[in-house]
């Protein structure tokens, strides 16, 4: 059908071009509005600043409240700010949904919201008409001193690129509770499929911790690649920080099990959705720093790159030989659906 989009995140340059083309009132109180790259906005509150951050869970149905609590928890946190208050819209589909169901994401919600010492403090539940999973759209809240806020836009050329834990670790998650049974099938035994499915906490999809810690230090930009994965993720920094960006392939850490569940279902997992990795973007001279104080909190930090200046583009080396980094807003893992 003519002009159907496609299923995930709306593509970059139509975003853009309605980002450009409606505006709302200016205001002189917002420091971050919307924009590409800009993981939440960023709203001048008296001595501080409040961080605010929605995203919706939609790909997700097992654990959806634990999801919902910390990818919209980690947007707050790469802003350098500390995440406070949540609030959750749930939808749920009418004729299959219980009281159960209900209870079991509310529990969610507020079990992730104890371990990261959020408050849930409102929202909104329904049965919906039309919807055959469900869905929750989370909205956070923190705060952050104003000379401690970190912005999407302040890579630099020569900077270092750091990657914690490593990549695809949602989709790792998801793939395994979406497809339990295929994998069965698959001859996959369920004590691995059970492992893979514990990726939500182990490694885990917070990033909170990370980037608090790597926020003690003079970062110049910080991100939390989710949809699109890893690649996207660098290339929305480049286009808010407008640089240029050189990755190393052989430098990114990939879990076997991220690779042998991608494999299986032909998706790339530079490309599939990504919460659990932070990307730390800071000077070369901090990097080792920051690097070793994560590993001395027992989160993996390698350097998987640098920052170039922006008519470099994006290129990643493959084996020793460049190419240009491609880059969809669409992830892999809507090819499951």
């Amino acid at each position: 059908m003519k002009n159907v989009l496609p299923l995930g995140k709306l593509d970059y340059t139509l975003l853009e071009t309605l980002l450009q083309k409606y505006r709302s009132a200016p205001d002189p109180r917002v420091i971050v509005g919307p924009g590409i790259g800009n993981d939440a906005a960023v709203i001048e509150f008296s001595d501080r600043y409040l961080v605010l951050k929605t995203d919706p869970i939609t790909f997700a149905t097992d654990e959806i409240g634990w999801y919902a609590v910390n990818v919209n928890a980690n947007d707050i946190a790469v802003t350098g700010a500390t995440p406070k208050w949540f609030m959750a819209t749930v939808l749920l589909p009418e004729k299959k949904s219980t009281y159960k169901d209900a209870e079991s994401i509310l529990h969610q919600i507020t079990e992730a919201s104890r371990t990261l010492g959020i408050s849930l403090i409102g929202g909104h539940t329904e049965v919906t008409y039309n919807i055959d999973r469900p869905i929750i759209t989370g909205v956070m809240a923190g705060e952050v001193a104003k000379g401690k806020l970190v912005k999407s836009c302040g890579a630099k050329p020569g900077d270092a690129i750091i990657l914690t834990k490593g990549i695809a670790i949602e989709g790792t998650s998801i793939i395994a509770r979406e497809k339990y049974k295929e994998l069965i099938t698959r001859g996959h035994n369920e004590r691995f499929i059970n492992h893979c499915r514990n990726f939500l906490h182990a490694p885990g999809l917070s990033v909170v911790k990370d980037a608090l810690l790597a926020a003690r230090f003079a970062v110049h930009a910080m991100h939390d690649p989710t949809e699109g994965g890893l690649f996207a993720g660098l290339f929305e920094i480049a286009k808010a920080s407008r640089v240029g960006i050189l990755i190393n392939q052989e430098k990114i850490p990939v879990f076997p099990e991220t690779q042998t569940l991608c494999k299986e279902f032909h998706l790339d997992p530079f490309r599939t959705i990504a919460s659990g990795a932070l990307v730390i973007i800071a000077s070369f001279e901090s990097a080792n720093t920051i690097i070793s104080l994560l590993k001395d909190h027992d989160i993996i930090a390698v350097s998987i790159g640098e920052v170039k200046e922006r008519g470099f583009g994006l290129k990643i080396s493959v084996g020793g030989k460049l190419h240009d980094l491609e880059v969809t807003a669409s992830d892999e893992i809507t090819k499951l659906y």
